[in-house]
């Protein structure tokens, strides 16, 4: 008998809610959750404003401004002046912001990894066909992932 909806929610929630925190904790250097979600919409949205990463990041632009500034201090993030509307600044991330993504994902892979060594040739063949399913739970109605 199939598990209830409910049911199955809560336990998915849950399970992905504590990976998500220890992925978390491979992060590395002086980079804030926010901070790190934000880097991550620049590097794959390529140069944006403020008002755009706030509006990808769904948060308020105010908060956005605090963390684009943060980023920006850190050398994460560099600032661009619009080419058609200088009253415009577009943010990009920088070598040192793209590097550490890159190491941070390296990290996470890297544990993840680890992880599935421990698991059977047919469970990791669960999870893999369960991917394109989770793929399609975080994907949201208006496109933004």
């Amino acid at each position: 008998m199939a598990p209830q909806t409910g049911y199955l929610g809560s336990q998915l929630r849950l399970a992905v809610l504590r990976l998500s925190r220890r992925l978390r904790q491979e992060a590395v250097g002086d980079i804030t959750p926010s901070q790190l979600s934000a880097l991550t919409a620049v590097e794959r949205h390529g140069e944006v404003t403020l008002g755009e990463l706030a509006a990808i990041e769904r948060i308020a632009p105010p908060s956005m401004t605090r963390i684009a500034a943060r980023l920006e201090e850190n050398g994460f993030v560099e600032r661009h002046v619009d080419p058609t509307d200088r009253r415009v600044a577009r943010l990009a991330a920088s070598p040192s912001g793209r590097q550490l993504l890159e190491t941070i994902r390296n990290r996470r892979d890297a544990y993840l990894t680890s992880k599935l060594q421990n698991f059977t040739s047919e469970e990791r063949g669960i999870l893999e066909r369960a991917v394109p399913l989770l793929e399609r739970l975080a994907a949201t109605e208006d496109g933004n992932s």
